[in-house]
């Protein structure tokens, strides 16, 4: 039934049916719009690639903090006492 796809008529058709349903007033502001938020759209995917291919700084760890001591902590006072 559909070995040819889309022929040509049924573009026609489908531009036809575009036109009665939003007026010949509204698409070309459609079309604008749409082709402002394809700019945007390949800027930002362009920007993302480039992002990608520059090489990331290295992080460097932080310096260990000198108050931190290795000791266990001191129980609890009422703790000796459970025993």
């Amino acid at each position: 039934m559909l070995r040819n796809g889309l022929e040509p008529w049924h573009l026609a058709l489908v531009a036809l049916v575009c036109v009665l349903l939003f007026g010949s007033k509204k698409l070309p502001e459609a079309a604008r719009g749409l082709g402002k938020s394809m700019r945007i759209l390949k800027s930002e995917a362009r920007a993302m690639k480039t992002d990608d291919e520059t090489p990331a700084q290295p992080v460097t760890p932080a310096a260990p903090l000198s108050s931190v001591s290795a000791e266990p902590a001191e129980p609890a006072k009422g703790a000796a006492d459970v025993a």
